[in-house]
């Protein structure tokens, strides 16, 4: 497959940008975490490993095949790169990964709880409650399987001990996805002093969901 080289473009300025919003809004810590978009069905474009990110440049943002996870360029990929090839390829409609290690997120998945259904906007852009993916090694194969796996119909999951992450049609959909997750942590981290959370009803989180897909924003 023939690569569209100005769809790559657009994919590493989305990335970078977004790398910096994701640094600057507090969703990572140093280095950690890791923001991916796709280009087509085989290709997608990663943040490098161990970069500043406030010294990221679009250029610097990697090209990777999802299927060999040969890449172009000096950079090394992120570590990740398994993991979000894997979402993917089993995900075709899913554009845009964002992983972080934000801090009520990150004390949801160490305690090693999902998060039940509680907020609307949880519900409408995450598709219902959070789930947990296993305990794995970061980047290895067993760590793909479980993310795809815990990720099933929804734009979001915890992996524990380790993070976050969110998937979205778009990028902007998955960044907007890990802010969400994290409010979300903090609130049902914040509702255990009060008797915990009151959940939303199944019927009305298919409702809220299939909202957002089909009829939120503007056409």
């Amino acid at each position: 497959m023939k690569m569209n080289r100005e769809k790559v473009k657009v994919a590493q300025a989305e990335v970078c940008e977004t790398a910096k919003k994701m640094y600057s809004s507090g969703l990572v810590a140093g280095t950690w975490g890791n923001i991916s978009s796709r280009i087509d069905d085989e290709y997608m474009v990663i943040t490098p490993s161990g970069m500043d990110y406030e010294r990221l440049n679009a250029e610097d943002m990697v090209v990777v095949n999802m299927k060999t996870f040969e890449y172009e360029g000096n950079l090394k990929p992120s570590v990740e790169v398994p993991v979000h090839a894997a979402v993917y390829l089993d995900r075709p409609t899913v554009n845009g990964i964002v992983h972080t290690h934000s801090t009520y997120a990150l004390t949801m998945a160490t305690a090693r709880k999902p998060i039940p259904p509680i907020c609307d906007d949880q519900v409408q852009i995450l598709g219902g409650d959070v789930r947990l993916a296993a305990y794995t090694m970061p980047g290895s194969q067993e760590m793909a399987e479980a993310v795809v796996g815990a990720l099933k119909d929804r734009g979001g999951a915890l992996i524990a001990n380790h993070g976050a992450i969110t998937v979205g049609r778009t990028l902007a959909e998955a960044f907007t996805g890990s802010q969400v997750l994290e409010k979300t942590a903090l609130i049902y981290i914040n509702t255990q002093k009060i008797g915990g959370p009151v959940e939303i009803s199944a019927e009305d989180v298919e409702f809220f969901h299939e909202f957002f897909m089909t009829k939120y924003g503007q056409k």
